[in-house]
């Protein structure tokens, strides 16, 4: 089978499990769960449920156990992505090609639906693994520190602070970033290798590979974000320059930023390859990112 057909089939498991693991559009109240649904079925690439599940194949498990833990990942991270559009924070109009959350239906909705994500992700791990003690322990461990306030949410506390700085450092700018964005890619890999049973050893090589990946993952979208369309991204382009956010591209320049991806990007392709089992789908995966920028 090659990388597309692959990919299509983890997406597809993934949109099966969101439907499956998520309360119903019926759900009273009503219009909290539809904007919850709303946002989650937006589509996307993705990336860190089929994260999840690839690695916890890699690992030896080849069936649906992995499932509940990348329907809570991808919850996580579409929380941030409803917060991280409001008016107080990014104020953005368009997600995944469609309006924002707060747009289709109003700011108090969104926080709401961004808030009953969070709390749901953590349901999800605690009952699904409910059998697996040691095994729901170390998931909400893992997702709660990606997520909390030294992680995903402390990054986007200093990329709020950044904003506008005309003295930001390098040292800055990567502190945001691997907790912003490397924070959640990290714990999708763990997450994964922690449902197929792997080690202590390859815990640690799947968060080298996380934090070289979610680097080259944001680099790759500040280049798209100063050189490609808003239909091509699916939100709004060139909003970095004009909020004076401190990016990779400001601090330095294009053909920098696209070599600084590059390199990331060999950083994760190198930690995987060097895990046991059948590595090309990660590594064909990984690749795959940085080509959007060239």
């Amino acid at each position: 089978m090659g990388f597309e057909s692959e990919l299509k089939q983890y997406i597809a498991r993934v949109e099966r499990g969101l439907d499956l693991h998520l309360p119903s559009r019926e759900t009273r109240p009503a219009r909290l769960h539809a904007a919850m649904r709303y946002s989650l079925e937006a589509g996307g690439k993705r990336l860190r449920p089929v994260l999840v599940l690839a690695t916890a194949e890699l690992f030896g498990r080849k069936d649906e156990t992995a499932l509940p833990a990348a329907v809570a990942v991808e919850c996580i991270h579409t929380y941030s992505l409803i917060h991280d559009d409001l008016p107080c924070m990014d104020n953005d109009d368009l997600r995944r090609g469609r309006p924002t959350a707060h747009r289709a239906f109003d700011e108090p909705t969104a926080l709401l639906a961004g808030d009953a994500l969070l709390t749901h992700a953590f349901a999800l791990l605690a009952t699904a693994y409910a059998a697996q003690p040691p095994l729901a322990q170390a998931l909400v461990a893992e997702l709660a520190d990606a997520a909390g306030s030294r992680r995903l949410i402390g990054g986007q506390m200093e990329d709020l602070l950044a904003e506008k700085k005309a003295d930001a450092t390098a040292g800055e700018l990567e502190f945001i970033h691997l907790n912003k964005t490397a924070a959640m890619l990290e714990a999708a890999l763990v997450m994964g290798g922690l449902v197929g049973g792997a080690d202590a050893a390859a815990q640690a090589t799947l968060r080298r590979a996380g934090r070289g990946l979610g680097l080259a993952f944001q680099i790759v979208d500040d280049v798209l974000d100063a050189t490609a369309d808003s239909a091509t991204l699916g939100k709004t382009a060139g909003k970095d320059a004009k909020a004076g956010k401190t990016t990779y591209v400001k601090l330095y320049g294009l053909d920098a930023s696209r070599q600084m991806a590059r390199e990331q990007t060999d950083v994760a392709l190198a930690a995987l390859r060097s895990l046991p089992g059948d590595t090309r789908f990660l590594v064909a995966l990984v690749d795959s990112l940085v080509g959007r920028a060239k």
